[in-house]
């Protein structure tokens, strides 16, 4: 039997039969969940009626049951330009609707409707019949329109999307005031990512598997959760590299909801995945009846790494590698949470490895599901994140309140990303802040929570309870600081300290700490830089307006003292032996915030070859120890 290899076209992006994409063409057309991919699917990207709901009245004044006043493109939020509206200003809630035909050779099947995300509180109906609600922002959700959807016949979706500005809720950097300011931006309401269907068998169908590698023994453990187990039925798994099969395994799919099967690996076939070699295992999944007849069946991939840490260090497939992290925000100037094509997701991680970095955190945002793919062919190490800006109430003492959501959707992106090799950390919270006291907070509980949770759903990674500022579990896997400082000598000194377990740590401005101690964690810098280079801004000798033009520190006169400053900024962190990786802050300019290596169109602001110079030496976490 053959197995695409995943970096197969057919692998990547299946046109699927008859029933697949819409013949018309509408914009983000490729496959959305390319580690599980079925052959028959249906994009519903492209024209949708649209309507805004300032005063969140429209259920009441008829709006589900009517035609709307307007079209947008989907996966485009309204605020987009690329949404064909453009509408900035703060919008209550949103409403589309549109009528499909399900594909005629559909028949017997279960018709799944997929959101990837849906900006905050969701409820869709079909044919009138409410099927889903979902609160959260940033991760995928599923309607099962079995009943209504009938193939061969029309089923009209209706989908309500709320998104207030008031209140603590998971926003990421969208502003919640009108204009953006700093580090605050544009906001994303309702669809941002695809919406498409796909036909499962009716009688049992595969959910999203979980594959774990363990280099040690060279196995993949998969876990294969079932809709149902009848009697006499299998499961089967075929991993397979470009010579082809490498090993098949089997287990009955009648005694357990979720089977697991073990694929251990040849030696001679054992690959690594890393940064310097990406390889990718193909995986085909199936489940067999009783007659051994095939009656679901889906294409995979998997990567054999091992993260592991040893005192200060965190290895990677047992080996010092030093992390030269970028701060990655996601934003685009005419989709702004939504690139505008999948080769824009693409070419940011080349952009990144050209000014030599070689990962990213992906900050304030759970990214779509098709970066992290690039980043497992490209071998690109990325840490998965989660958009948690948006729970300050300003309440002294207790001024953060993160809610049981932000628990429920990290376990949403967790369970979505388990199986990519490229994630080597999670980081479900950023630069929360709180001063230790003596009463246990809503801030600790959920802390806490979340970090319980991602060692529950995944104890093969490490994980930083928040980065930056307060660390609140004693037992988090990894510790770091954020430090802004502009002058290498000045920055050298606050960073100073590691060797001896006194790294930097952040406090509140009146020295009042924020965090638990350093417990000899592997630590690294997780944002520095920063800086203010804003080359139109200093050709025009343009003031300080934070409002059009935002960064750290002093700005350079010109990119020579711009790659200056970034070189020996670097060097601190380079030539700490304790120090694990770094990263720096940011891949783009995003609107007013103008502290990136490239333009946020994209354009060099500086030789990047000077800066892969800079940052390509060998750390000295690297030599050997």
């Amino acid at each position: 039997m053959a197995v695409p290899h995943p970096t197969d076209p057919a692998a990547e992006s299946p046109s699927g039969s008859s029933s697949g994409t819409p013949s018309d063409p509408a914009p983000r057309p490729e496959y959305p969940r390319p580690q599980f991919v079925r052959e028959s699917w249906l994009s519903l990207n492209g024209t949708w009626q649209f309507e805004t709901d300032r005063s969140d009245t429209g259920l009441e004044r008829g709006l589900r049951e009517r035609g709307l006043t307007g079209e947008i493109t989907v996966p485009f939020c309204p605020e987009s330009t690329l949404s064909g509206i453009g509408e900035t200003d703060f919008l209550e809630a949103v409403w589309y609707r549109r009528t499909v035909t399900v594909p005629a050779d559909w028949t017997g099947a279960r018709v799944l409707l997929h959101f990837g995300a849906v900006d905050h509180d969701t409820t869709v109906w079909a044919d009138g019949v409410e099927v889903a609600r979902h609160r959260g922002g940033f991760t995928p959700f599923t309607a099962d329109l079995d009943g209504i959807a009938q193939p061969g016949h029309e089923v009209t979706l209706v989908v309500r999307a709320r998104d207030s500005r008031h209140g603590p809720q998971a926003r990421g950097k969208q502003a919640t005031w009108y204009a953006n300011s700093h580090c605050h931006y544009t906001r994303t309401t309702g669809i941002w990512q695809t919406v498409w269907m796909e036909p499962v068998p009716r009688a049992v169908s595969m959910k999203r598997p979980r594959i774990t590698p363990d280099l040690s023994s060279g196995t993949f453990f998969l876990d294969l959760p079932l809709t149902a187990n009848p009697p006499g039925h299998r499961v089967r798994a075929v991993l397979s590299d470009d010579r082809g099969e490498v090993v098949t395994a089997e287990a009955r799919a009648d005694l357990d909801l979720c089977p697991r099967l073990a694929l251990t690996v040849p030696a001679d076939r054992v690959r690594p995945w890393s940064p310097d070699d990406p390889h990718l295992y193909g995986l085909r999944l199936e489940v067999l009846d009783a007659g051994g007849h095939v009656v679901d069946t889906a294409a995979s991939y998997a990567g054999l790494r091992s993260v592991a840490i040893r005192g200060k260090q965190l290895l990677l497939n047992g080996e010092p590698v030093f992390q030269r992290l970028v701060l990655d925000q996601g934003y685009y100037p005419d989709g702004l949470m939504t690139a505008p094509s999948d080769a824009a997701l693409v070419r940011d991680i080349e952009l990144a490895r050209a000014a030599g970095f070689n990962g990213a955190r992906l900050h304030q945002k759970v990214f779509e599901e098709r970066y992290l793919h690039h980043a497992d062919r490209l071998g690109y190490l990325v840490w998965g994140e989660f958009g948690d800006w948006g729970c300050e109430t300003g309440e002294r003492g207790t001024n953060q309140r993160p809610d049981a959501s932000y628990v429920a959707q990290w376990l949403e992106a967790l369970e979505r990303d388990h199986s990519h090799p490229s994630i080597i950390g999670w980081c479900p919270l950023n630069e929360t802040y709180q001063h230790l006291h003596d009463h246990i907070t809503q801030l600790d509980d959920v802390t806490r929570a979340m970090f319980l949770a991602t060692k529950q759903a995944d104890p093969s990674r490490p994980v930083i309870d928040a980065s930056g500022y307060a660390h609140r579990v004693p037992e988090t896997d990894v510790y770091d600081s954020h430090c802004y400082e502009q002058d290498p000598a000045a920055f050298a000194r606050t960073m100073a300290g590691l060797a001896e377990d006194r790294p930097h740590v952040n406090a509140g401005p009146d020295g009042r700490p924020w965090s638990v101690p350093y417990r000899g964690q592997p630590y690294f810098c997780s944002e520095f830089g920063g800086i203010w280079w804003d080359p139109e801004a200093a050709a025009s000798g343009a003031g300080d307006d934070a409002e059009a033009s935002w960064g750290y520190g002093e700005r350079p006169r010109g990119p020579e003292e711009f790659v200056d400053r970034f070189t020996r900024l670097t060097a601190v962190l380079l030539d700490d032996p304790d120090m694990f990786g770094y990263c720096y802050t940011q891949l783009t300019d995003v609107f007013q915030e103008r502290n990136g290596v490239y333009r946020f169109d994209r354009s060099e602001k500086a030789d990047t070859a000077l800066l892969r110079a800079a940052q390509r030496r060998a750390a000295a976490f690297e030599h050997e120890r």
